[in-house]
């Protein structure tokens, strides 16, 4: 039983690891900047973010007291907008992916 249970943690484990995250680099409003390499993690303002996938085409990212969202569209591009406090939030713009 507690193979299963370890196998199970593993396995959930790992699609976190290698969730659907395309290479990322967008800044929001209020100089905040976000920063995904493919395949995760997401970081905000240079500091690894927490990570939850809902879907295989949307995930939040939590840290420096704002929430944001990757949206990846039909065509594989993403979309990113954040949610900060006091009711804060907008899209952000996606900056070259040098």
């Amino acid at each position: 039983m507690k193979q299963l249970l370890l196998g199970a943690l593993l396995v959930s484990v790992a699609g976190i690891a290698n969730a659907d995250i395309p290479l990322v680099n967008a800044t929001c409003p209020g100089n905040i900047e976000v920063h995904a390499d493919e395949g995760g993690p997401i970081y905000i303002n240079g500091k690894e973010a927490k990570l939850k996938k809902f879907n295989d085409n949307y995930f939040e990212a939590k840290g420096s007291g704002v929430t944001i969202s990757l949206t990846i569209k039909p065509d594989g591009s993403p979309d990113v907008s954040y949610t900060g406090k006091g009711g804060a939030n907008g899209v952000c713009e996606l900056t070259d992916q040098d």
